[in-house]
Formats: structure tokens, sequence, C-alpha cells
């Protein structure tokens, strides 16, 4: 490295003069310069040490190179986190401009599959902390973390599942109460991403609608909720044609929607569902066959049974009655 430093403080080590403004910004330049050089800071300060041999001046001129070298480094890593949050904003949002050429300088390689988790409720949370404990544990080019559309993301490769696991470990210990996170399926390339996010995001929004209580559920969980959505005018007409009886009930038709529910948690179990809901074995079989009086349907019956729980799956995904018709 050709640099007047050696000089500089070899001078004022011969007068024992202490290094002038002019000097220490000669010796900032130096550190920003070693830094960008990728030299160790190790080997700037030994060359520092056997160009001086005055104390105070050692430790002025020390720590101006310091300075410039630990700026430079905070300048580079600025510049490259918010290179990986735009990178990873854009192969989220599926603009494919050059991000398999930009993936590369992460250490990704888009043509292998990826996975994509997200969290939501992190108003307290610390979504740069968790970001940089996932790189100290994983490295950089296994782990992309970023906020979008009020959660946070972590796309991470199909190879290692264990990030997903410790990305929910972070969750679940920073994040408020009420936190939830989605997982998506493994998907090739950045449209797989794309998809996986998407999986990921729609995840929460089903566990939402369908009332499940697990804080984190994968979508390869969910996908038959997808199929049936697929044909909406067919379900809508399944759950108003099986269900619609159940509107004129007495107090209502949730509660018995919430017994059927709770049935086909406990697989069948009438005690088990009682528990769930918190009433007495008797009122579940009560509430049962006012269902089976009303709509003709039987959950002990295997056929009828499994209309029922289509139908009322539709309702919850279709916000059923006020999102039909």
């Amino acid at each position: 490295m050709e640099d007047p430093l050696p000089r500089l403080l070899a001078e004022h080590a011969a007068t024992g003069r202490l290094p002038g403004r002019a000097t220490l910004e000669e010796c900032r330049a130096a550190g920003e310069r070693a830094a960008e050089q990728g030299v160790p800071l190790r080997a700037l300060i030994d060359e520092a040490l056997r160009a001086l041999d005055g104390t105070a001046a050692l430790r002025r001129a020390v720590a101006a190179l310091m300075e410039g070298y630990e700026g430079a480094q905070q300048a580079a890593w600025r510049g490259e986190e918010l290179a990986r949050r735009e990178f990873v904003d854009d192969l989220l949002q599926g603009r494919a401009e050059r991000l398999a050429e930009r993936a590369e300088r992460f250490g990704l390689r888009l043509a292998e599959a990826y996975m994509v988790a997200v969290a939501r409720g992190m108003s307290d949370g610390d979504p740069d902390r968790i970001e940089r404990d996932l790189i100290a544990r994983f490295g950089s080019h296994n782990v992309l973390v970023a906020v979008r559309d009020g959660l946070l993301v972590c796309v991470v490769p199909a190879t290692l599942p264990a990030a997903v696991g410790e990305f929910t470990h972070h969750v679940r210990a920073r994040f408020a109460d009420g936190w939830r996170l989605g997982v998506g399926r493994p998907q090739r390339g950045p449209g797989g991403v794309v998809s996986s996010f998407r999986e990921a995001a729609g995840a929460l929004e089903l566990a939402d609608k369908l009332g499940i209580r697990a804080q984190v559920v994968r979508a390869a969980d969910l996908l038959v909720f997808p199929v049936l959505l697929r044909d909406r005018a067919a379900i809508e007409d399944l759950v108003t044609s099986v269900l619609s009886p159940l509107l004129r009930a007495r107090g209502g038709h949730e509660p018995l929607l919430e017994t059927l529910e709770a049935i086909f948690a406990a697989h069948g179990n009438q005690a088990a569902a009682a528990r769930r809901l918190g009433i007495s074995t008797r009122t579940v079989t009560y509430r049962l066959e006012r269902i089976r009086r009303l709509t003709g349907f039987s959950p002990d019956e295997p056929t009828q049974r499994f209309t029922l729980e289509t139908a009322v799956l539709g309702a919850r995904l279709l916000e059923w009655p006020s999102g039909c018709g």
C-alpha cells in the first residue's frame, strides 16, 4: 500500500510534536483506503506502531486511523444492507430485471429451491436484530430478511429447514403476543420464491378465516382450501344448500357451526368437543341433533360427515352468510 502515512508519523515522532489536523485527516483517509483495499486492521496498526515512537502521538494517530477504517466499513455495510433489501423487495414482487445476476452477489442460486416464511405481529419485535442473528448462524448467503406488507419475511434454501426453525424461535422470543408465522412450500427459481411468499402469506389469511389456533401454519397443510375456492360458484352452492337451514335456529347459526368444527377437530368425540367448547357433553349432543333435524345431515354418517365438514370449511372461507350470494 503506497501511502505517506509512515513518513508523516515518523516526522512527528522525530520532532515530538503531536499530529495536527491535516495529518489526522490524512490518517483517516489512509484508514478508509485500507478498508476499501481489504487491508486487515491489525496490519494497519502494526504499520503505524513501527513509524511512531511517541505515546501521545500514537494515541491520536491510531484513533484517527481506526475512525477512518471503521467509517469506511460502516458505509460499506450500509450500502450492502440497502442493496440486500432492494433485492429482496424486487424478488418478492417478481421483478425479474437482472435478478439472477444480482442474486449471485448475495450467494443465492435461484435455480435451486427456496422456501419463504413470513411473521406477523412485529410491533414489539426487532427485525434488524433477528436478521443479524440469523446471518451470524447461517451466513448471509443462506438467509435473506426483509419487511414487506407489514410482515417480516425470511427467504432460505429448501435444504436448510433449520433456518426456518431458528427464525420461528426469534419471532416467538421477540414479537408481541398474538404473533403468527406462515411457511410456504419449497419452490424453484425466482418465480418460486414469489409463489412460496404468497403461499406463506395466504396461510396466515386462511388460518384467520378458519379459526386455526396454531401459531405456526404451513401452506402444505392447507392445500385443500385453495382447491375448494377454485370453483367459488360450486362451493357457494354447497354452503348455501347444506347450511342455510341453520339460519333459522334459535340463538343463531354460529353456536351450531362452532359445535360442528369442534366435533370435526375431535374426530367425532363428543366429550373432547365439549371440553374444547367449554360446555357440557349433553349440550353438544343436543346441538348435533338440532343440526341433523334442520339440515338433514349427521356427522355420524361418513358420507354426510364429509359433506358437512366441507360445507363448514367453505362457510369459513367465504365468511358465510355475509360473504355469499
